[in-house]
């Protein structure tokens, strides 16, 4: 469901401070209470979400601010503008998240909690929503694996139970450059009030870091017709992104 505010901005700048200033006269009171901080900004050609158009197939800014803890707790917000062609009803994203990251010989595990709030939007609306995350991952080197779960007791729209499962890779192939699949499944309660019945996506794409900036390109797709199961924004397409983490 998932332009940024000025909070994200800020965010981004006091992210940027923290790493490379604050404190250059002593000790950093951050590091040696275990805290990081880090911010993120970045740009896409198409804001989707699980193979759905956030964004009316249009550009979207999006950026946000994490704080990590080495015990792995942590907490971040992010920030996407949105366009679900209603009216501009909603136009901005915020997602409030936090949670618990860690690893078992290798097996890398993380449970948390998002929020998605849709500031501005109509709160008869329902879009505003909870949901549960959870997520298992090995690196084998040359590929790493994730499996992932999120359940909403009220997903977007006030539609009831969601469940969302998925399968995800990443494998290396030469000096920063990547490629990377998913494949996930949503299912929903109330099918009427989300607007599609439940569906597949899948996206095959490249990751490319060049000078601190990370580069993607993806092929994004689901298994909805747009001319009978969906308005708009779930064919095929190809998503162009770039971002960088301060």
């Amino acid at each position: 469901m998932m332009i940024k505010t000025k909070a994200f901005y800020l965010a981004s700048m006091l992210g940027a401070a923290f790493s490379c200033n604050a404190w250059a006269a002593g000790p950093d009171p951050l590091e040696s209470s275990g805290i990081s901080l880090s911010a993120n900004v970045g740009f896409v050609t198409e804001y989707s979400f699980r193979g759905l158009a956030q964004s009316n197939e249009n550009p979207a800014v999006q950026g946000g601010f994490d704080v990590n803890h080495t015990s792995g707790l942590y907490a971040g917000i992010w920030g996407s503008n949105v366009n679900f062609n209603d009216g501009d009803e909603a136009s901005v994203e915020v997602d409030l998240y936090a949670g618990y990251a860690n690893d078992f010989r290798g097996l890398n595990y993380d449970l948390g909690v998002i929020y998605y709030a849709y500031p501005g939007a109509d709160s008869a609306l329902d879009y505003d929503f909870w949901e549960f995350a959870a997520s298992l991952g090995y690196d084998f080197e040359v590929v790493a694996l994730t499996a992932s779960y999120n359940y909403s007791p009220n997903f977007f729209a006030d539609s009831g139970d969601a469940h969302y499962f998925s399968a995800a890779f990443e494998a290396p192939v030469f000096k920063g450059l990547s490629v990377n699949g998913h494949f996930g499944h949503q299912d929903i309660d109330d099918e009427s009030k989300f607007g599609v019945e439940d569906y597949n996506d899948w996206s095959l794409g490249l990751g490319y870091n060049l000078y601190g900036f990370d580069l993607s390109l993806a092929y994004v797709d689901t298994d909805l017709d747009e001319t009978s199961e969906c308005s708009d924004g779930c064919e095929e397409r190809v998503i162009f992104g770039v971002s960088r983490s301060f």
